[in-house]
């Protein structure tokens, strides 16, 4: 696998700093003050894990000395047999056939965890095995998550909530087919490389409704990141190489050959929901997010606020 060079936390650790500032003095006298919520966003194998290593390693050593708690919304993804369940029930949209697109997610989890760890309870964060069912993933047993605000510990004070489709906000039904149309008809003139004009209408509102849901726990952020590429397509050579490093740590997982079709399961959501995060999901405070834009090497070339 490609090394991911780290060249994006000099851009979001200030980021970070000065709205954790502002989060500080807003609860300056509340003694029981929420966390702070970071949403990191980024296309899969753009660099997350490793941002977000620096991330919780800066923001834990002195003279920050923040106890953290880290959740992806990987290991949010339904268990396995609820997938299935999933999948059978709707047998028809190729997009839920697999773990990816939102409605894959067991966002009433999500919501009990925001919900401990905003007013410091005890919370056992979950987790995910992606190679289980020969790559089709599962939860990993509960007496495996692990627990914070423990009796005896520091409450957490810094939440960082990653994952591909953080952030993501569904867009009203004229404008999902609006860009389905656009789609369906590049797909028509030939030399179309995306999967959206792939798929039916129905099955794209689909997943833009589920969305819906999502927003619960975006309202909650202080703070996002988005990791954006100059070409989402990148995805699938990135995808590729991370299940290549997956297959030689765990000696199990996706071929190259589901890889790709894994990754034409949740490509319709970039094509859909990318432009609508590039505009800022927060309407009221822009200045609550920021945008880094990577190359194909991983490298950064753009910083927006």
């Amino acid at each position: 696998m490609s090394k991911v060079w780290d060249d994006k936390s000099e851009h979001c650790i200030p980021f970070i700093l000065e709205r954790l500032q502002i989060h500080q003095q807003k609860y300056a006298d509340d003694r029981d003050a929420p966390p702070f919520f970071l949403g990191l966003n980024g296309v899969q194998g753009a660099g997350k894990t490793t941002l977000v290593s620096t991330i919780c390693k800066t923001l834990r050593s002195p003279p920050h000395n923040l106890p953290m708690a880290v959740l992806s919304i990987d290991d949010l993804y339904l268990p396995h047999h609820l997938q299935q369940q999933l999948a059978s029930s709707h047998p028809s949209n190729p997009l839920i056939q697999h773990r990816g697109q939102p409605s894959t997610h067991d966002i009433a989890l999500g919501r009990s965890l925001f919900s401990s760890l905003r007013h410091g309870q005890l919370t056992k964060i979950p987790s995910y095995d992606k190679s289980a069912f020969t790559g089709q993933g599962d939860r990993v047993p509960e007496e495996k998550w692990e627990c914070v605000n423990q009796k005896g510990q520091k409450r957490v004070s810094v939440v960082v909530f990653e994952g591909w489709c953080v952030g993501f906000r569904s867009l009203a039904r004229k404008e999902v087919k609006r860009i389905w149309k656009e789609a369906v008809r590049a797909k028509e003139q030939g030399g179309y490389k995306g999967r959206l004009g792939c798929n039916r209408l129905e099955d794209v509102e689909f997943i833009n409704n589920a969305l819906k849901e999502y927003d619960e726990l975006t309202n909650q952020f202080d703070a996002l990141i988005h990791i954006d590429a100059e070409d989402t397509q990148y995805v699938y050579e990135w995808r590729l190489e991370q299940e290549a490093a997956l297959r030689a740590v765990k000696g199990s997982g996706m071929t190259d050959e589901q890889v790709v079709d894994f990754v034409n399961g949740y490509y319709p959501a970039y094509e859909l929901f990318t432009e609508r995060l590039r505009a800022g999901a927060f309407d009221e405070e822009k200045g609550r997010q920021l945008r880094l834009v990577v190359g194909k090497d991983r490298k950064v070339k753009e910083v927006l606020r």
